[in-house]
Protein backbone atom coordinates (compact mmCIF):
# COMPACT_ATOMS: atom_id res chain seq x y z
CA UNK A 1 0.00 0.00 0.00
CA UNK A 2 1.44 3.24 -1.05
CA UNK A 3 0.23 6.92 0.33
CA UNK A 4 0.67 9.91 -1.64
CA UNK A 5 1.09 12.55 0.29
CA UNK A 6 0.87 16.86 -0.73
CA UNK A 7 1.98 19.40 1.49
CA UNK A 8 1.88 23.13 1.39
CA UNK A 9 5.46 24.31 1.82
CA UNK A 10 4.24 27.56 3.93
CA UNK A 11 0.51 27.32 5.25
CA UNK A 12 -2.83 25.82 5.35
CA UNK A 13 -5.08 27.11 2.51
CA UNK A 14 -7.65 28.43 5.40
CA UNK A 15 -5.15 30.88 7.04
CA UNK A 16 -3.93 31.92 3.97
CA UNK A 17 -7.86 32.92 3.18
CA UNK A 18 -8.21 33.96 6.44
CA UNK A 19 -5.46 36.42 6.52
CA UNK A 20 -6.23 38.05 3.53
CA UNK A 21 -9.79 38.48 4.78
CA UNK A 22 -8.01 40.56 7.60
CA UNK A 23 -6.07 42.80 5.48
CA UNK A 24 -9.07 44.10 3.19
CA UNK A 25 -11.03 44.32 6.49
CA UNK A 26 -13.43 41.35 5.68
CA UNK A 27 -15.55 40.31 8.45
CA UNK A 28 -15.00 37.18 10.83
CA UNK A 29 -18.87 36.48 10.78
CA UNK A 30 -19.82 33.84 10.13
CA UNK A 31 -16.37 32.99 8.36
CA UNK A 32 -13.37 34.98 6.61
CA UNK A 33 -13.47 32.59 3.56
CA UNK A 34 -16.90 32.46 3.41
CA UNK A 35 -16.96 36.24 2.48
CA UNK A 36 -14.39 35.91 0.73
CA UNK A 37 -16.40 34.24 -1.62
CA UNK A 38 -19.14 36.18 -1.27
CA UNK A 39 -17.14 38.96 -2.16
CA UNK A 40 -15.49 36.62 -5.46
CA UNK A 41 -19.08 36.43 -6.60
CA UNK A 42 -19.49 39.91 -6.89
CA UNK A 43 -20.92 40.81 -10.93
CA UNK A 44 -17.91 42.58 -12.50
CA UNK A 45 -15.29 40.97 -10.20
CA UNK A 46 -12.04 41.24 -12.78
CA UNK A 47 -9.43 37.93 -12.38
CA UNK A 48 -5.79 39.58 -11.89
CA UNK A 49 -2.73 37.52 -12.23
CA UNK A 50 -1.21 36.20 -9.15
CA UNK A 51 1.93 34.09 -8.68
CA UNK A 52 1.18 30.51 -8.76
CA UNK A 53 3.62 27.97 -7.02
CA UNK A 54 2.55 24.08 -7.65
CA UNK A 55 6.10 22.19 -7.11
CA UNK A 56 5.20 18.55 -8.07
CA UNK A 57 2.61 17.76 -5.05
CA UNK A 58 3.69 20.46 -3.27
CA UNK A 59 1.91 23.72 -3.20
CA UNK A 60 3.32 27.00 -1.59
CA UNK A 61 0.80 29.63 -0.68
CA UNK A 62 2.88 32.57 1.07
CA UNK A 63 4.42 33.99 -2.58
CA UNK A 64 1.24 34.83 -3.63
CA UNK A 65 -0.77 35.65 -0.17
CA UNK A 66 2.40 38.11 0.23
CA UNK A 67 1.59 39.49 -3.60
CA UNK A 68 -1.93 39.64 -3.14
CA UNK A 69 -1.61 41.69 0.32
CA UNK A 70 0.76 44.23 -1.00
CA UNK A 71 -1.34 44.78 -4.54
CA UNK A 72 -4.49 45.42 -2.07
CA UNK A 73 -2.09 48.26 0.05
CA UNK A 74 -1.03 49.76 -3.30
CA UNK A 75 -4.41 49.77 -5.43
CA UNK A 76 -7.47 49.46 -3.39
CA UNK A 77 -7.64 52.96 -2.03
CA UNK A 78 -6.51 54.48 -4.79
CA UNK A 79 -9.78 52.28 -6.90
CA UNK A 80 -7.67 50.85 -9.04
CA UNK A 81 -8.79 47.11 -7.90
CA UNK A 82 -11.86 46.41 -6.13
CA UNK A 83 -12.12 43.71 -2.78
CA UNK A 84 -14.23 41.46 -5.24
CA UNK A 85 -10.72 41.50 -8.01
CA UNK A 86 -8.50 40.39 -5.01
CA UNK A 87 -10.98 37.86 -4.01
CA UNK A 88 -11.75 36.38 -7.45
CA UNK A 89 -8.19 36.31 -8.34
CA UNK A 90 -7.14 34.74 -5.15
CA UNK A 91 -10.01 32.04 -4.73
CA UNK A 92 -9.73 31.42 -8.61
CA UNK A 93 -5.40 30.56 -8.39
CA UNK A 94 -5.65 28.98 -5.02
CA UNK A 95 -8.47 26.61 -6.17
CA UNK A 96 -6.42 25.84 -9.52
CA UNK A 97 -3.69 24.29 -7.49
CA UNK A 98 -5.38 23.01 -5.52
CA UNK A 99 -7.66 21.31 -8.15
CA UNK A 100 -3.72 20.31 -10.23
CA UNK A 101 -2.77 18.62 -7.78
CA UNK A 102 -5.58 16.62 -7.21
CA UNK A 103 -5.67 15.44 -10.49
CA UNK A 104 -1.94 15.17 -10.06
CA UNK A 105 -2.72 12.29 -6.84
CA UNK A 106 -5.76 11.25 -8.65
CA UNK A 107 -3.55 9.80 -11.93
CA UNK A 108 -0.44 8.67 -9.73
CA UNK A 109 -3.05 6.39 -7.39
CA UNK A 110 -5.04 4.88 -10.54
CA UNK A 111 -8.65 6.49 -8.26
CA UNK A 112 -11.70 8.31 -9.31
CA UNK A 113 -12.94 9.63 -6.22
CA UNK A 114 -12.19 12.77 -4.35
CA UNK A 115 -13.16 14.12 -1.06
CA UNK A 116 -13.40 17.49 -0.12
CA UNK A 117 -13.30 18.14 3.86
CA UNK A 118 -11.94 21.02 5.87
CA UNK A 119 -13.31 24.59 6.22
CA UNK A 120 -12.06 25.74 2.88
CA UNK A 121 -14.09 22.48 1.19
CA UNK A 122 -17.30 24.45 2.06
CA UNK A 123 -16.78 26.60 -0.85
CA UNK A 124 -19.02 26.19 -3.88
CA UNK A 125 -16.66 27.62 -6.39
CA UNK A 126 -13.92 25.07 -5.05
CA UNK A 127 -16.50 22.32 -5.46
CA UNK A 128 -17.64 23.22 -8.58
CA UNK A 129 -14.08 23.24 -10.03
CA UNK A 130 -12.90 19.84 -8.48
CA UNK A 131 -16.24 18.70 -9.70
CA UNK A 132 -15.51 19.96 -13.20
CA UNK A 133 -11.59 18.46 -13.03
CA UNK A 134 -13.59 15.15 -11.85
CA UNK A 135 -16.45 14.77 -14.14
CA UNK A 136 -13.50 15.04 -17.27
CA UNK A 137 -11.66 11.80 -15.42
CA UNK A 138 -14.74 10.05 -15.29
CA UNK A 139 -14.55 9.75 -11.55
CA UNK A 140 -17.02 11.49 -8.20
CA UNK A 141 -16.80 13.78 -6.54
CA UNK A 142 -18.07 13.86 -2.46
CA UNK A 143 -18.12 17.10 -0.89
CA UNK A 144 -18.91 17.31 2.56
CA UNK A 145 -22.07 19.62 3.87
CA UNK A 146 -20.39 22.57 6.29
CA UNK A 147 -21.62 20.56 8.89
CA UNK A 148 -19.10 18.08 8.71
CA UNK A 149 -16.52 20.85 7.20
CA UNK A 150 -16.10 23.93 9.70
CA UNK A 151 -12.13 24.19 11.30
CA UNK A 152 -11.66 20.19 10.44
CA UNK A 153 -13.83 19.68 13.75
CA UNK A 154 -14.63 15.86 11.86
CA UNK A 155 -11.12 14.97 10.45
CA UNK A 156 -9.89 16.75 14.59
CA UNK A 157 -12.59 14.04 16.27
CA UNK A 158 -11.67 11.16 14.27
CA UNK A 159 -7.94 12.08 15.08
CA UNK A 160 -9.08 12.30 18.83
CA UNK A 161 -11.21 8.99 18.52
CA UNK A 162 -7.69 7.20 17.12
CA UNK A 163 -5.45 8.53 19.87
CA UNK A 164 -8.12 7.07 22.58
CA UNK A 165 -8.47 3.99 20.89
CA UNK A 166 -4.74 3.47 21.11
CA UNK A 167 -4.26 4.27 24.88
CA UNK A 168 -3.32 8.36 24.56
CA UNK A 169 -5.06 10.53 26.14
CA UNK A 170 -3.96 14.27 27.23
CA UNK A 171 -5.74 16.15 30.48
CA UNK A 172 -7.16 19.49 29.35
CA UNK A 173 -4.22 21.28 31.83
CA UNK A 174 -1.48 19.59 29.30
CA UNK A 175 -3.73 20.67 26.04
CA UNK A 176 -2.82 23.72 23.90
CA UNK A 177 -3.95 24.76 20.52
CA UNK A 178 -1.15 25.80 17.69
CA UNK A 179 -2.40 27.50 15.22
CA UNK A 180 0.69 26.75 12.36
CA UNK A 181 1.20 22.96 13.60
CA UNK A 182 2.05 21.12 10.72
CA UNK A 183 -0.02 17.76 10.86
CA UNK A 184 2.73 16.07 8.73
CA UNK A 185 5.17 16.13 12.26
CA UNK A 186 2.98 13.72 14.43
CA UNK A 187 3.45 10.10 14.47
CA UNK A 188 0.18 8.76 14.18
CA UNK A 189 0.72 5.67 16.41
CA UNK A 190 -2.83 4.32 14.38
CA UNK A 191 -0.99 3.96 10.85
CA UNK A 192 1.80 1.72 11.39
CA UNK A 193 5.29 2.59 8.68
CA UNK A 194 5.42 -0.65 7.81
CA UNK A 195 2.07 -0.26 5.84
CA UNK A 196 2.61 2.98 3.71
CA UNK A 197 5.38 4.91 1.98
CA UNK A 198 5.79 8.50 1.42
CA UNK A 199 6.16 9.43 -2.10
Amino acid sequence: MFMLRTVTATEAIGNCLDRFARVIGLSNDPSPGYNIEQEAKKPGAKFLELPYVVKGMDVSFSGILTFVEQEAKKKLQKGLVSKADLCFSLQETLFAMLVEITERAMAHCGQNQVLIVGGVGCNKRLQEMMAAMVQERGGQLCAMDHRYCIDNGAMIAQAGIFALQHGITTSLKDSWCTQRFRTDQVHAIWRPASTSHHT
